[in-house]
């Protein structure tokens, strides 16, 4: 693990502004993507264009009664918001943004982001058990059983990149893809990791955690004020935190496409901005395709979601990975 540094102080104080202002900025984009989608205006009160919408909506929740269930557990409930945000804010600390921008270089960091991703679904569960209701605890339930149904495909997958790479530092996972991107090399993984990741994050057509239609709300039905806030601002930065993870693991990270043959030598601020740049661009397009699947694909069935986990993902990541495995053995042993 390397040490952290004052520029590692730097990259960190950055990384979390952009984080928590990014989700702000998720929120007008969906609205606006969302209303061209459905030939509607969108927001275009607030502000010249609406830009101020997000901030008009912070000031409503701030301003809304803080309400909490008689009959539900009231530490739980209170602290069950805070731990998808606090989740989404640790991930940032290894993901890199450009060679050497990185909080720190942590050699079993791909660990470090499975076991920090696997955490946010405490505080969705907790947040159902907690609101003693019945749409909550249902909404709750469902959270877990899509956790642990999409958390192995979304593992193998992963483990199918460090098969390129000969190392669980997410860093070095980034620094392998300057020849060739992963979806290139592993296509297949990188369809399982997309949606696995769509799965995660708990956004349509996966969203059987929340389903309006049936649950009211599902695990936020009993939430209100900040407390929903919280809730909203988590949602949006794990459609942030998942675009950057299927940007550093299979589209190359800060890397331009087959760099290492055609892209000259570039130093000093140049590669800064141009490896930020690259990363940022590669962040909001799959950004922008999180909204887009949102208003085009109708919502699973729960008994879809669990078959297209168990039966179809998990055995498919299973066999690329050993696929993948053998193919690298034979390269590297008899050609």
């Amino acid at each position: 693990m390397e040490p952290v540094t004052s520029t590692s102080y730097i990259v960190l104080g950055v990384a979390l502004f952009m984080l928590l202002n990014s989700a702000a900025l998720a929120v007008y984009f969906e609205r606006r993507i969302a209303a061209f989608i459905q030939n509607r205006v969108g927001p275009n009160r607030v502000g010249p264009l609406g830009l101020f919408q997000p901030l008009a909506d912070v000031v409503k929740l701030l301003l809304k009664e803080d309400v909490t269930p008689t009959q539900g557990y009231r530490v739980i409930h209170t602290i069950a918001p805070v731990i998808p945000v606090f989740t989404a804010l640790m991930t940032a600390a290894v993901i890199p943004f450009g060679e050497g921008l990185y909080v720190t270089d942590i050699n079993t960091g791909v660990l470090y982001l499975l076991a920090i991703t696997s955490l946010g679904v405490y505080g969705v569960t907790l947040a159902g058990w907690s609101s003693n209701s019945k749409y909550s605890l249902l909404g709750g339930l469902r959270a877990a059983a899509q956790m642990v149904s999409y958390e192995l495909p979304l593992g193998m997958a992963i483990a199918s990149c460090i098969l390129f790479s000969q190392s669980l530092s997410v860093v070095d996972v980034a620094n392998s893809q300057e020849f060739w991107w992963n979806i290139f090399r592993n296509p297949i993984g990188a369809v399982i990791f997309v949606v696995a990741t769509f799965a995660e994050a708990n956004r349509t057509p996966f969203d059987l955690v929340e389903a309006e239609q049936e649950l009211v709300g599902g695990f936020h039905t009993e939430y209100s004020s900040m407390k929903f806030g919280m809730f909203f601002l988590a949602e949006y930065m794990h459609v942030m935190i998942g675009s950057m993870l299927i940007t550093t693991f299979f589209f190359g990270s800060y890397h331009l496409p087959f760099a290492g043959y055609w892209l000259p030598e570039i130093t000093g601020m140049w590669k800064v901005i141009l490896d930020v740049s690259v990363f940022t661009a590669k962040t909001v397009f799959f950004a922008f395709v999180f909204i887009w699947v949102r208003w085009t694909i109708p919502r699973f069935k729960y008994n879809q979601v669990m078959k297209l986990g168990w039966k179809k993902m998990l055995p498919l990541s299973i066999a690329n990975f050993m696929v993948l495995a053998v193919l690298i053995y034979a390269y590297y042993n008899f050609l």
